[in-house]
């Protein structure tokens, strides 16, 4: 009479350790097509609307959705870039006096904020700012069956409410990151000159001699990509809304949590492109 031995609790462990693990990973990769969809559904609309000019743009919209993205962020953009700025020049410079380089200080600061802070902290202010914003509005709206009310007039919400809020995203989050460049460098001028008592004309030669256009170019493209991905993570989470208002409530925290993280590893990802490309 044959007997089946019965798993021991480690390989338990390693089996559900391995499950999750796929499980975790199936996740991650039906948020990227969800995303993925989205981002097609809106080039569709926009191809449409402003290629083929068989739709209406609807560029009142979009201006509706820039002021309450765009605008309202200036002021907290400013204060966070301009702190950040404050603080690589105080944090940098006791090391570099070291080597009596304390004057390298506007290097660091300009390289710093143009290739990557200044549209990655962009980014993430405006995540929790107007990201969490979209996607509890949106996801009211779907909760008060207002989707389903556009649906039944023959509009297509990705038209109607993704598209100009996409666009608004991605647009606003350009201008906002040369805002929260300009900033960072004029306050950490500010620390260098008053504070670490570097000239002013040395502080403005290194900066200038130190950035090349493509440290602005590369941050433009990683801000218009961060802000897309922003609206697309935003839009996505409120339309996938269920369970009246604790659904709203995920569908924002989902929001902030999914846009930082994805972020954060599309920045590694660039830097490691633009790096192999010999642009750092």
């Amino acid at each position: 009479m044959s007997t089946t031995a019965s798993p021991t609790p480690s390989t338990s462990f390693v089996v559900s350790l391995i499950d999750r693990y796929w499980e975790i990973w199936g996740e991650v990769l039906g948020l990227i097509g969800s995303w993925a969809n989205m981002l097609f559904d809106v080039l569709v609309w926009v191809v449409r609307s402003l290629i083929q000019r068989r739709a209406r743009f609807g560029a009142q919209a979009l201006a509706v959705q820039i002021i309450r993205v765009g605008t309202r962020s200036i002021g907290i953009v400013l204060l966070v870039s301009g702190c950040i700025g404050i603080i690589l020049a105080l944090q940098t410079a006791p090391s570099l006096k070291e080597f009596g380089q304390v004057d390298k200080v506007a290097n660091l600061v300009g390289v710093a904020v143009f290739r990557e802070l200044g549209p990655l902290i962009a980014a993430i202010v405006l995540t929790g700012f107007a990201g969490a914003s979209i996607a509890a509005e949106l996801g009211t709206m779907k909760v008060g069956e207002e989707i389903e009310a556009l649906e039944a007039m023959a509009l297509n919400p990705i038209r109607f409410l993704v598209m100009p809020r996409v666009i608004a995203t991605a647009g606003s989050l350009i201008v906002l990151s040369v805002f929260a460049d300009i900033c960072s460098v004029v306050f950490g001028g500010v620390v260098g000159v008053f504070v670490l008592d570097i000239p002013y004309e040395v502080y403005k030669f290194n900066t200038l001699s130190q950035l090349r256009p493509v440290d602005f170019y590369t941050g433009l493209i990683k801000a218009a990509v961060f802000g897309t991905l922003l609206g697309l993570i935003a839009c996505t989470n409120g339309l996938k809304v269920t369970g009246g208002a604790a659904g709203v409530g995920k569908a924002t925290t989902n929001t902030v949590v999914q846009t930082t993280v994805a972020i954060v590893i599309c920045d590694l990802m660039f830097s490691a492109l633009f790096f192999s490309l010999g642009l750092n």
